[in-house]
């Protein structure tokens, strides 16, 4: 597996405290962030946060998905969206924890685009997708992460996602 983690410091640690975060982040917690709720949250735990570089989570990926269902009844596979939409989801959390926000303060991170995307081993039922993203670019609040997703300690799936943070009431 090629998943280089960046080792969490002491002030990594106070500056998640600060925010009254503790890791392990379950999906409670994950809600101050994250505007999705079941079935379309991809991520079940954030393990891992260096602000301002990055984040480290991972999905279960149960037999009972409702997308196993058309994807393929035969042969189920994750489809690979999915898989870039969870690397959006955790990239957006990232986003919110370095600047210190959440959902309630009135911003979100939108997915705005993706680069570079590569499938090259598929995600099964019971596999856990392990995911890593780590912060290329922050510019005028457009937000670019190197991600990649791990099963069975090979690489599913990497991209470059965008992200751009908004006003929520701009949405309406």
């Amino acid at each position: 597996m090629d998943m280089t983690m960046t080792a969490m410091s002491d002030e990594d640690k106070a500056f998640l405290a600060e925010q009254g975060l503790v890791l392990p982040m379950n999906t409670e917690q994950m809600q101050r962030y994250l505007p999705h709720r079941y079935p379309f949250v991809m991520i079940d735990r954030v393990t891992s946060i260096v602000p301002h570089q990055q984040i480290v989570g991972y999905k279960n990926v149960s037999h009972n998905e409702a997308f196993f269902n058309g994807h393929f009844p035969e042969q189920p596979l994750m489809p690979g969206v999915l898989m870039v939409e969870a690397m959006a989801q955790l990239a957006g959390i990232l986003g919110f924890v370095s600047d210190k926000s959440e959902l309630s303060d009135g911003g979100i991170y939108l997915f705005a685009g993706v680069d570079k995307v590569r499938f090259k081993h598929q995600v099964l039922p019971g596999d856990r997708l392990q995911i890593v993203a780590d912060s290329l670019v922050n510019k005028r609040n457009i937000y670019k992460y190197s991600c990649k997703a791990f099963a069975d300690d090979k690489l599913a799936c990497s991209a470059e996602v965008m992200l751009v943070k908004q006003d929520r009431d701009a949405l309406r």
